[in-house]
């Protein structure tokens, strides 16, 4: 019985079907009969390439599976298209969103990203940052750093450009992006004094990062606009979470006048700050105002609802991988982008009952 061959392209896919899913650039130059560069060059849209040829051999890399291999790419671009992020945890909430606003913007331009947590030790941080330049990747970003400016130096000689967010420590190699620390400040305790409180205390950062000296300096710059006098003992200072918070607040509890309203550096203090009220039996905001900063998911719900300031937090994770991408093609980016914050104001402050 006579059989008939079959046509060269029926054969020519259903070599592609027989073929490993990691199909090569040597694959489809065979099966399309032209040289490796020709593929290379129509897979990258070359116009040295004719249009039906670009077609055909686009066609047969899509049957035979072929994706692009990032290291090769490397290997000639000098480039690894990866970001290496750090973050405290990913068990804090400022972090996670961060890294939902960062990953969004790495997808679009065909970024890939490495997490490490540094579990807010400055040496591990580092370690991190160093493991990341060994790794090649193209640019790091660094959520709330415990470090900071101690990246200049050795940036100077990687030249691996970082972006802090949460953050400011800027140099030629070093960018930031945050949110306007100081006037979202001033105006959260603006709110506190309109509402006619008097004594108000700050929860500050005990690891002095700038954005928590920013925002004792906007604290500090209301109570002057409004002739209150700067009492020291109203400042004390937690970690960053809901224990710390707890522990500064029993502090200031234990002050012969404590004070009426109390603002935290940021939300997750703000959440120990009102565990610790509730167990003194303080009915917040009667008994005491407290207020928090960043206007995390949890805050609304809160008992009661938190007043805060809001950072826009997965925008900048975005602007942070902008940033990033702007100095690896060569660009010039601002070294600090800061962002305006929103006063939240909700359930958790209201006047001191002497004035109600």
């Amino acid at each position: 019985m006579q059989t008939c061959a079959k046509p060269a392209a029926s054969a020519q896919a259903g070599a592609c079907r027989q073929m490993v899913k990691r199909a090569s650039i040597k694959d489809i130059a065979r099966l399309a009969g032209v040289s490796h560069s020709t593929v290379s060059r129509a897979l990258r849209g070359s116009p040295l390439i004719s249009a039906e040829t670009a077609r055909r051999i686009r066609a047969l890399a899509e049957e035979a599976g072929y994706r692009p291999s990032a290291a090769a790419r490397s290997l000639v671009t000098s480039r690894t298209a990866t970001l290496g992020v750090v973050v405290t945890t990913i068990a804090d909430p400022f972090a996670a969103e961060a890294v939902l606003g960062i990953e969004d913007a790495t997808l679009e331009h065909g970024y890939s990203v490495l997490l490490a947590n540094s579990n807010a030790e400055p040496e591990r941080e580092l370690k991190v940052v160093r493991s990341f330049e060994e790794r090649r990747v193209d640019g790091i970003i660094v959520t709330s750093s415990r470090v900071g400016a101690a990246y200049v130096d050795s940036l100077s000689r990687a030249r691996v450009p970082i972006v802090l967010l949460n953050n400011q420590h800027p140099s030629e190699f070093l960018h930031s992006v945050m949110i306007d620390n100081f006037d979202a400040s001033l105006a959260l305790t603006r709110h506190l004094i309109e509402l006619g409180h008097r004594r108000i205390a700050y929860i500050g950062d005990r690891y002095g990062r700038q954005s928590d000296t920013e925002r004792f300096g906007g604290y500090r710059a209301a109570l002057d606009f409004a002739c209150l006098p700067f009492l020291p003992e109203y400042v004390v200072h937690g970690d960053g979470k809901p224990e710390g918070g707890a522990r500064a607040l029993e502090t200031l509890l234990q002050l012969p006048t404590p004070p009426t309203a109390v603002f935290c550096y940021n939300d997750m203090t703000a959440l120990g700050a009102l565990c610790a009220a509730a167990r003194k039996g303080l009915r917040v905001p009667l008994d005491l105002s407290v207020a928090g900063f960043d206007d995390l998911f949890f805050a609304p719900y809160c008992t009661p609802p938190l007043t805060t300031v809001r950072q826009p937090v997965r925008q900048m994770g975005r602007m942070a991988v902008q940033t990033l991408l702007k100095l690896l093609a060569g660009e010039s980016a601002a070294h600090i982008i800061r962002i305006p914050g929103e006063l939240i104001l909700r359930e958790s402050t209201a006047p001191p009952k002497e004035n109600v």
